[in-house]
This record gives structure tokens, sequence and C-alpha cells, in this order.
């Protein structure tokens, strides 16, 4: 991002402030996880939640509720808590409110829909996956199309250097091409396609763009206007918020769609692809985290804009400190890196010459540094790098990690080594 004036381009528009940076000691102030001395690198598996979030949490659980309604306090109250969740994802990525819908995990979310999706398949039918992806979306695609007798297509990525090229996906993309998979960030090596090519080929040939932005929100502004993707998933308890799933549409997609459900449940959308009762306390969470994430630099503007000028700094801090754990662990003897796309999200992806994975994860956590060990549910890109089911040990940054974080990380791999 660079300045320009006084006004600065980001993926959603232009905000008429220069760059701002993280006050990082008033960032991990909020964070009570963060007084017990811990590292934490296992953001990608789930970040540390701010004080603000769990008290939003707590709050909706004791105010009086009941389910949504407009009648009683209790109604009203929980009518209001799914609005402003739905506002505030909305603001989160450049979505329309009404096109977000919630569940248990981005994982239930995305067989929900391609359940729905293929039954609309049928013999011949092409679906495009990748090996870079989270298995959470390629399983459900996988499934789906056996279901409906449907050609799965595979696109692979370069085990050298973690980059999939768009014209590796494009290239598996034709007539009888259904849906593309995406991930917007690979959880395992962070890598981060160009998803906005991919997008636009799908849309040339007909076919639908589901993108997996589960490890993207977290580091970066997210625009789903200029990213293309047609449906995009991501998950808030990875973006400092409580555990639950989210995906975002438009609107008259998911109206075109007809998923299974009960009879007497609501008929509108998106409400229609919700089962059961939403987690109210877990949506007032999620709103907590997307207004704490608009707030961690100053400046005015909507929440949208805070939000992406927030992201931007997040970004900017993150890259820092990525640049150094990739310069840290590339000067230790017997460490191999994987992670080395140009463009990722700050994640790393490592082992130790003579020493696994799992063994190098639990002597850091002596150390009290959370760095864990494993694929991560990506095995088709753990396997295509020669490591199999166990994977490798992953470091992930976050916008609470500081220097003296990755430092420890480094002395820790360091000794492992040397040992």
């Amino acid at each position: 991002m660079e300045a320009v004036g006084v006004k600065y381009a980001h993926p959603g528009g232009v905000i008429d402030d220069p760059p701002a940076e993280l006050d990082l000691d008033a960032v991990r102030e909020r964070f009570p996880a963060l007084r017990g001395g811990t590292a934490w690198f296992d953001g990608p598996g789930g970040s540390q939640v701010p004080a603000v979030v769990a008290a939003a949490v707590a709050a909706t659980m004791t105010a009086g509720l009941a389910n949504r309604g407009r009648v009683t306090a209790g109604e009203r109250r929980a009518e209001a808590v799914v609005r402003a969740a739905r506002a505030a994802a909305a603001d989160l990525l450049g979505a329309a409110p009404d096109g977000i819908v919630f569940g248990r995990s981005m994982t239930a979310l995305t067989y929900e829909l391609s359940r729905t999706l293929g039954a609309t398949w049928r013999p011949g039918d092409e679906v495009v996956v990748t090996r870079l992806d989270h298995d959470a979306n390629i399983r459900p695609w996988v499934q789906a199309a056996a279901d409906a007798g449907a050609v799965v297509r595979w696109a692979g990525f370069d085990p050298g250097t973690g980059e999939l090229p768009a014209a590796e996906v494009t290239g598996l993309i034709g007539a009888r091409t259904r849906l593309v998979a995406l991930t917007g960030a690979s959880n395992l090596l962070g890598t981060r396609p160009d998803v906005a090519a991919v997008a636009a080929a799908a849309r040339a040939a007909g076919a639908l763009c589901f993108v997996d932005g589960v490890h993207l929100v977290p580091h970066a502004p997210v625009d789903l206007a200029a990213l293309g993707a047609d449906v995009f998933a991501c998950s808030p308890y990875k973006f400092c918020g409580p555990h639950l799933g989210l995906l975002a549409a438009d609107p008259a997609l998911l109206a075109s769609l007809a998923p299974r459900k009960l009879v007497p449940s609501a008929d509108a959308v998106p409400e229609r692809y919700e089962l059961g009762t939403l987690p109210y306390e877990l949506l007032a969470g999620t709103t907590a985290a997307v207004d704490f994430l608009a707030g961690l630099v100053p400046g005015g503007g909507t929440r949208r804009e805070r939000v992406l000028r927030s992201m931007a700094a997040v970004a900017r801090h993150e890259s820092a400190l990525l640049r150094r754990l990739d310069a840290g662990l590339d000067a230790i003897a017997g460490v191999h890196r994987y992670s080395r796309a140009a463009r990722r999200t700050p994640t790393v992806l490592f082992t130790v010459a003579g020493t696994t994975p799992a063994a190098v994860y639990q002597a850091l956590a002596r150390r009290d540094v959370n760095a864990p060990a494993g694929s991560f549910y990506a095995v088709e890109c753990a396997r295509v790098l020669g490591l199999g089911d166990a994977g490798g040990v992953r470091a992930g940054i976050a916008p609470y990690t500081s220097g003296p974080d990755v430092d420890r990380l480094l002395a820790g791999v360091a000794e492992v080594a040397g040992g």
C-alpha cells in the first residue's frame, strides 16, 4: 500500500488518512492470554481472544434471550444480535448483510452447500479442486461429485516454492465445470493464489467459485467484489472471535438454491441455510471481534473503512515479522522451510533434520512457545510436499505477535537443531 498525498488506496477504495501503524503494546494488553508469558504461534488453528470479545459473549448470555421475534424484550434482543452480526461480517468482507450465513463451522457450512449444489449436478459435470487446500475445501466437493457422477479435476502446486499459478487451475476449467474450489490462503504454507483470475475464468465458463478464506481474513483486507468469489467462507475464531463459521454470498445466488430444511423453519435468505437456533452469544462475540479489528489503529470513517485501515496495518506488522522469521530459520543449519511463495500470509512450515515435527513441537512447548506440528487437515498439500500425514512444524504470526516472540521461537528451534 502506497501513500498518495493524504489518501491511500486499499482493496475497497480510498481512505483519507496516511497509513497507520499498530501500537503493539496496546494491542497485546487487550489479550488476557498473553499475560501468562506464552509466545503463541498457533493462530492458524485459532487465535487468542481479546477481553472485549469474551465480555460480549458473557453479556449476551446473561442479558435475557429468547428465540428471535418482535414481541418480548428477549426476542427483540436476539433479533438485534443476529442483525448486528450480519452487518459486522458484511463490513469485514465487503459483502451484503443478507448474504451472510452462520453455522457450526466453515467445514459444516461447506458440507451443507456441497450437498445443495451437488443435487443440481449431473453425470459428466466437472468440479475443480486443488492439492493446496485444506480438506474442508476438497472432500465435501469430491464426495458431492461422486454422489452426482461428476468428474473431479485436480490442480497441483509447485512443492519447491509452494506456488499455485492461476493457470494450473484455470487450465482445468471447461464447459462442463460447475464449481471451482480454491483457497484464499493455504493454512499450511500461507500461499495466496490469484483468486481473482481463477474466479473470472470460472465465471466466464458459467461455473461458481467457492473460496476458503479462513486463513486469509485474519491477515489482510478482504474485498469480495475484487476477489470475484461467488461464495466465501471463513471462521471468526481465526480472527479473534468465537468458535463458529460463516459464509458470504450474493443473496440472489442463495435465493436460487434449495437447501434441505425443516418444514416450519424460515424459507427466507439467509435463514433457510441456518439449521436450528443460532448461537446468539457467539454472534455477539463475532460482532465484538470485528469492532475490535476495526479499532486497531486510529482513524474515522465507516466501520468498513476502519476495518480496511486496520487490516492493512496488521498486514504490514505481520509482514515485517515474517521476514524476520524467514531469515532466522534460514540461518539455522538443518532447518528446511517449505513456505516460500512470493505472496503469502505470515505462515511458515518447516522441519528440523534428525528430529520429528512432533518432537520439535514438544521441545518448543517446554519453552512456552506454541508452534504445533501436523498437516492441519491440509493432507493433500502435506503429501505433495513429501511430509505425509505427519506434516511439519507450523508457525503463524498474528496481530499480537511481537519481535521477542519471534526471537524466542528462533532460539528454541536453534537449540533443537543444535542438539
